[in-house]
């Protein structure tokens, strides 16, 4: 057998799910749950090491061998703080939506694929939890119903810092999810499956990233936004909401927020590793070199190599760009990566109808995602350096400055008790100054 026919017998197909036995199901499962937490731990310590080498600080280095005990030392003293529970909070809700948040971020990392067909205690099995016909979409879902965590969390709290932040975290993920969304269309027109290892298998001679470039910079751009990361933080921002939907919490509930957020993190890089990136694929030098560089064990150093790449990536734009504003956050989400994402599907639609026809596109799709990427990239640039440009000058009113009347149906202004109030008998306090004034907060 040749090395390119061994090649693509080791690629799985959706058949050679379902028939494991029992413990190696299980394997998989408790594989896939350390590996998780094994790279949530790995990703804190250099997030913290980069950012510090960035800013000129040292990090972590006291917990453990160049600090990679540090991650570890932080889960020890989240477990052992305080479980703080706060009065009159919906306590089932309460409790809840932390689990809620966390375990849709384990579910989708099931169906992403680690490596090919490999012999398991003499057992054939693919790499990968499992695969469905429409796996992408279950991690489309447990995107969806991550967010009923938080913001059932930012609801049962009864802060309006929590609410707040539950609120924005609700309508960033819906607007950029649905981008998201789009920019799958593409790849899923050219691998004509929607199950992770048939879009790898697709990928065998060109990777997505060349051939469906625009469809990857959404990419990029919107798992930022599902990520609720810099710049897309604003559910957390502590500038105005203190911690935003979590800002009640403590101890181990914290933690699972917390966990589910890197988790998050893994998943999306692991994801676009998948779908553009040639998933467990070796790269182009290494697989056209050495025959056996897809075979066996190998590509599950490819595979964690790519996301690891994705992981930094997110870690230098934390340590690099500055928080957006929340218009400026929903204007890129629906009046440019959308708009363009229809466009980018009617053109990937129209040269796949040609090709279907027989006629030679590959050179017109290179040259057309180049252009469309380089158009996608100028205008989010040109949106991010306009900045509030665009924003209405607010014009002065006659009459504005006169005084409004509190009781006249606007937002009553509570009165400020203390500087206006004498001592005197039980309920007897007299007034310093007019009862309208005080009413109307003008002192």
């Amino acid at each position: 057998m040749s090395p390119l026919s061994a090649a693509q017998a080791a690629d799985p197909t959706l058949q050679d799910f379902g028939s494991d036995p029992w413990w190696l199901i299980g394997g998989k499962v408790v594989a896939i749950f350390v590996f998780l937490v094994v790279t949530v731990l790995m990703t804190m310590w250099m997030e913290r090491r980069v950012i510090g080498r960035m800013q000129l600080r040292v990090g972590p280095n006291r917990a453990g061998p160049f600090g990679l005990l540090q991650g570890l030392a932080d889960g020890v003293k989240l477990a052992l703080k305080e479980d703080i529970v706060p009065r009159q909070v919906d306590k089932v809700v309460f409790v809840l939506a932390p689990i809620m948040a966390a375990v849709p971020a384990f579910i989708s990392f099931a169906i992403i694929p680690f490596g090919p067909t490999v012999s398991i205690f003499g057992h054939e099995t693919p790499l990968q939890g499992t695969d469905l016909p429409v796996a992408v979409l279950l991690v489309l879902a447990m995107a969806s119903m991550g967010v009923y965590g938080i913001v059932l969390a930012g609801w049962s709290s009864m802060s309006p810092y929590s609410l707040l932040g539950g609120l924005r975290s609700s309508a960033q993920v819906i607007s950029y999810e649905i981008a998201m969304a789009l920019s799958f269309v593409a790849v899923f027109m050219f691998a004509g499956s929607m199950s992770t290892s048939e879009i790898v298998a697709a990928q065998q001679d060109t990777w997505f990233v060349i051939l469906l470039a625009p469809s990857f910079i959404v990419y990029v751009i919107t798992m930022m936004g599902e990520s609720n990361r810099i710049p897309f933080d604003l559910p957390e921002g502590e500038g105005e909401l203190v911690g935003g939907f979590h800002t009640e919490y403590s101890s181990l509930k914290f933690a699972m927020f917390f966990l589910a957020e890197y988790i998050n993190l893994a998943t999306l890089s692991a994801l676009a590793t998948t779908l553009f990136l040639g998933g467990w694929r070796a790269p182009a030098p290494i697989s056209t070199v050495w025959a056996g560089a897809n075979s066996g064990w190998w590509p599950v150093l490819w595979f964690m190599a790519k996301v690891l790449m994705f992981i930094f990536f997110f870690v230098w734009l934390r340590g690099t760009l500055p928080r957006v504003r929340y218009d400026q956050l929903m204007k890129l989400g629906w009046k440019v990566l959308m708009p363009f994402s229809l466009g980018w599907i009617i053109l990937v639609g129209t040269i796949r109808a040609l090709r279907n026809d027989g006629y030679d596109m590959r050179q017109i799709v290179i040259v057309a995602a180049v252009a469309a990427a380089v158009v996608l990239v100028a205008t989010v640039l040109w949106e991010m350096v306009r900045g509030g440009e665009d924003e209405k000058e607010i014009v002065p009113v006659a009459g504005a400055d006169e005084r409004p009347d509190p009781a006249a149906g606007g937002f009553p202004v509570p009165p400020m008790d203390a500087p206006h109030y004498r001592g005197g008998p039980a309920g007897a306090s007299t007034l310093k100054t007019p009862p309208e004034e005080v009413t109307s907060g003008t002192h």
